[in-house]
């Protein structure tokens, strides 16, 4: 089972990180929030990932080029330059970094890697997006009603504090909560192969019309999610996040 990560985006939103990298390698607790989403699927068992890169990817190419260095303490040799981990970590993914285009856009970026996803089922998800989603029950929901795609519908984060007021007294207050109403597409699809059939060319939005030929086509399903979901669009959900971490409360964090 492999999994596909969109990491080629500009990230515009948040300009002051990616102007100088992409916004997958913008780090939460000292790693790139994709190491964080590549963790999330590592501990349901699915640990061969297929990145499509677009904007600097060329460092999310030295990143995965030189991942047990920037993990693991090394000794070096000066004079022929072997090297030499001193504590190697046991991450022991399959990591494929594809360069899809500084333009193509996210249906053409799956489209070209097409090639490397030959082998029936698999996973896609946003380089820039956390979550607790249960990937296994993701799955076996798949499995169970045959159709060519599922995505992940999740219950967006309000952009402003709610208040419960009764008689001009504050009776709850809550930080950017989940609204109580209304799904939305919160990425962690499993795409067939015939998902492949719904797209042309890198001008292939894939949120746009190959979604909406699905739907009417009858071949989308929705695997509800009421848990915990974060895309990081600001600069202020960056900081929501390190501070989840920072405190040892980041709900995504299922493994040990």
């Amino acid at each position: 089972m492999k999994t596909v990560l969109l990491a080629g985006g500009r990230g515009t939103r948040i300009s002051e990180e990616t102007v100088a990298r992409p916004k997958p390698m913008i780090e939460i607790g000292g790693k790139p929030i994709l190491w964080h989403i590549m963790k999330s699927y590592a501990h349901h068992g699915i640990d061969e990932f297929v990145i499509a890169c677009g904007y600097k990817g060329e460092l999310i190419k030295h990143y995965f080029l030189n991942f047990n260095l920037f993990h693991n303490d090394y000794r070096v040799n000066l004079r022929d330059g072997q090297r030499e981990l001193l504590n190697a970590s046991d991450t022991s993914w399959d990591v494929s970094v594809i360069d899809t285009g500084l333009e193509t856009l996210t249906g053409g970026r799956l489209l070209r890697l097409r090639q490397w996803l030959d082998g029936g089922t698999f996973m896609l998800t946003y380089g820039d997006g956390l979550s607790d989603v249960d990937i296994q029950a993701l799955l076996a929901f798949h499995r169970a009603h045959g159709k060519v795609a599922t995505v992940t519908a999740v219950r967006p984060p309000a952009r402003f504090g709610a208040l419960d007021i009764r008689n001009g007294r504050v009776e709850r207050f809550a930080e950017k909560p989940l609204t109580e109403s209304g799904w939305i597409n919160g990425g962690f699809f499993v795409f067939e192969q015939g998902i492949f059939d719904y797209l042309e060319g890198d001008h292939s939005t894939l949120e746009h019309e190959p979604l909406e030929k699905l739907v009417g086509d009858g071949q989308l399903m929705a695997f509800t999610h009421d848990g915990f979901w974060q895309p990081m669009d600001t600069l202020r959900d960056k900081q929501a996040m390190e501070a989840l971490w920072a405190r040892g409360d980041a709900p995504w964090k299922k493994w040990q």
